[in-house]
């Protein structure tokens, strides 16, 4: 049994020995396939540094909103007798847009009228009778100052004079009462014609949406149409915590969309939220577009671009030259001469997506753009079709 265990011992500590030779020789060769890849040339591509004028341009995406819209709608009930727009139809403020049947305001509005002169005429009978209220208490007066008229009399004749004023007043009350009465029927007889309000007329006005036919019962407020005024619209985006602070009223924006291809649109920031919603942590900003031609329309999806900032004669290279080396962003510059390269840490401004610019290198020459993250300080370079 003794003898068992200390086979297994010998045998044990020769697959140890054996393992450790094998780490050796594995540590020693790639130590020297190290030190042989650090001689071999690098096939890489360079792109020269160069002074220019670059922009940080921030791009977002948006919907197109009119500028105004409202709904047209009856403030009474009634069957709809004609309607005189159709979709797409130019409209301008103050037109008749559609008419209600008006029979039943027509008969309010003469009762109305043929009450005001009811009460008018009653109102006439009223001053003349108080004239003579009138007259026979001032010859009360007059008699009583003698002593000829007893005091019953006189009292009797003041009584009526006060009692017809009174009654004067009641009827002048009776004739505003009435006229207010035909005012209300006119209004409600006004409101059979709907037209588009007087206090819109801004630029084109146009007939979004018909909801309704003729010969329909409309309750008040039921919609008719949609007008809509598109010579100016609203491309409305939503700006990231990052960006926000970028956005300025007044900055120009350039706006696209796919209905128009190559075509582009000018625009201004004219509206910024004080707010960042909380579940996306976005912000409503709103840029006003001049709709000349009327070429957009509402509700258009756009691609927005702005320029928030613009920096002329920058030291700028491609963004593909930018290169991290344990945590250092650097960019590797290129010595054609000697065919190495050396890493020189950057600080990086503006960045567009093709360029960025070095703000604290002033780096001269040619940088790598293609092959650098098999590159280390130093290293040897080799440019395919140069000799």
């Amino acid at each position: 049994m003794k003898k068992k265990w200390v086979i297994i011992v010998v045998v044990l500590t020769g697959l140890g020995f054996l393992g450790w030779h094998i780490y050796q020789k594995s540590a020693d060769s790639g130590k020297g396939l190290k030190g042989k890849r650090q001689d071999v040339p690098v096939a890489v591509e360079v792109e020269p540094v160069k002074k220019a004028s670059i922009q940080q341009v921030g791009s977002f995406t948006g919907s197109l909103y009119p500028i105004s819209k409202f709904i047209l709608a009856p403030k009474i009930a009634g069957r709809l007798e004609k309607i005189l727009v159709h979709i797409g139809d130019i409209v301008k403020g103050g037109q008749l847009v559609a008419v209600l049947d008006n029979n039943e305001y027509l008969q309010k509005v003469s009762e109305a009228t043929a009450e005001v002169d009811v009460a008018k005429a009653n109102l006439q009978e009223r001053k003349s009778t108080i004239e003579n209220a009138k007259r026979e208490y001032e010859r009360s007066v007059a008699l009583r100052k003698k002593q000829i008229l007893p005091e019953s009399k006189f009292d009797a004749a003041e009584s009526e004079f006060k009692t017809q004023q009174a009654k004067l007043k009641v009827a002048i009350a009776q004739v505003s009462q009435k006229e207010a009465a035909l005012k209300i029927a006119n209004v409600q007889l006004s409101y059979t014609q709907i037209q588009v309000p007087e206090n819109n007329t801004l630029g084109h006005m146009v007939v979004g949406e018909r909801f309704v036919d003729e010969g329909a019962m409309l309750a008040p407020n039921t919609p008719i149409a949609f007008v809509l005024d598109i010579k100016k619209l609203i491309a409305a985006i939503y700006v990231i915590e990052r960006d926000y602070p970028k956005i300025q009223l007044g900055l120009e924006a350039i706006v696209s969309t796919d209905a128009f291809p190559g075509q582009i649109f000018n625009g201004k920031v004219i509206r910024i939220a004080p707010i960042l919603q909380e579940k996306s942590r976005q912000a409503r900003v709103e840029i006003e577009i001049l709709n000349a031609q009327n070429f957009l329309k509402p509700w258009m999806f756009v691609r927005v671009q702005i320029q928030f900032d613009e920096h002329e004669n920058a030291t700028v290279v491609p963004v593909a030259a930018l290169a991290k080396r344990n945590g250092t962003q650097g960019v590797f510059l290129a010595d054609l001469k000697e065919q190495k390269v050396r890493f020189v840490p950057v600080t990086v401004g503006i960045v567009n997506g093709i360029q960025a610019e070095l703000l604290n290198a002033p780096i001269t020459g040619s940088v790598v753009t293609m092959g650098h993250h098999l590159l280390e300080d130093g290293s040897l370079i080799i440019i395919p079709g140069k000799s």
